[in-house]
């Protein structure tokens, strides 16, 4: 089938275009072709609808986390040990403290329980963390020597020689920082216990955590030497053995407290 030549003509171009705008307007959406188009002919792959969405559930509002309270979790671990060896395993137990995640060993005692004088120490340091004994390192020995010129030795069998060497926190503070005064309080179930177990004659608080522990109070330099009273029990603050070592000068001073707890146990 040839080409009519009038189309090829301007003005039969100009027709065209009318006629093709007159047909769009009219709604013709497929052109005839040359060849018949079957449209019930299916293809040959059938594209599936969408599964719908599911429906998504309403967000559940947040649920608060009940708060625990550190120190009556302890408080409540503590008074269940009745002897000491039950105090030592809810002490090593207790995971409510930070420290112990740092610490290689929880420290919890060395000498006599008998003994009639204990000793309150602040916290382990790094000699006392890798032994897992109090009192072990540098200040440990001139606290030994400190209390051997009076007659007293933690190893001694003999109640009225002896000494009970313990720490108000178990775990090794980083960089030996001072404990916190939420750590301190976090403890304080645990002496308190530990003091009513060994039933002691005298406690001997040294240095300015043992003392906030049971007194209250801090500034050791200004409490030393001074008798005072904490769970029934009388109570004599003293400088810390590590203090001393920076401090000679303050040996005389020391030297003086010790001789006050020997008259008070005579």
């Amino acid at each position: 089938m040839g080409i009519d030549p009038d189309i090829l003509a301007p003005e039969g171009w100009q027709a065209a275009l009318a006629a093709f705008d007159w047909q769009v307007d009219i709604g013709v959406t497929d052109w005839v072709q040359d060849d018949p188009v079957n449209r019930y002919d299916l293809p040959e792959r059938l594209e599936r609808p969408a599964a719908p969405e599911p429906a998504r559930a309403a967000p559940r509002p947040p649920q608060e986390t009940p708060k625990v309270d550190p120190v009556e979790l302890a408080r409540q671990a503590a008074q269940g040990a009745t002897t000491l060896e039950d105090l030592r395993a809810a002490l090593a137990a207790f995971d409510q403290c930070e420290l112990k995640k740092g610490a290689r060993n929880t420290v919890f005692a060395d000498g006599n329980p008998a003994a009639r004088v204990l000793v309150l120490g602040e916290a382990p340091g790094r000699d006392e963390d890798q032994e897992g004994l109090p009192f072990v390192g540098r200040a440990g020995q001139l606290l030994d020597r400190m209390f051997e010129a009076i007659g007293l030795q933690r190893q001694s069998p003999d109640p009225a020689r002896a000494l009970y060497i313990t720490n108000v926190m178990p775990w090794r503070p980083p960089q030996n920082r001072d404990p916190e005064p939420e750590e301190i309080a976090m403890m304080r179930p645990f002496v308190e216990r530990h003091i009513a177990l060994v039933d002691p004659d005298v406690i001997v608080t040294m240095g300015n955590t043992p003392c906030l522990c049971l007194l209250g109070q801090k500034g050791i330099l200004r409490l030393r030497g001074h008798w005072t009273q904490a769970l029934g029990k009388p109570v004599l603050p003293m400088t810390h053995p590590a203090y001393l070592l920076r401090n000679p000068a303050a040996k005389r001073e020391a030297w003086a407290d010790l001789l006050s707890l020997k008259a008070r146990l005579t």
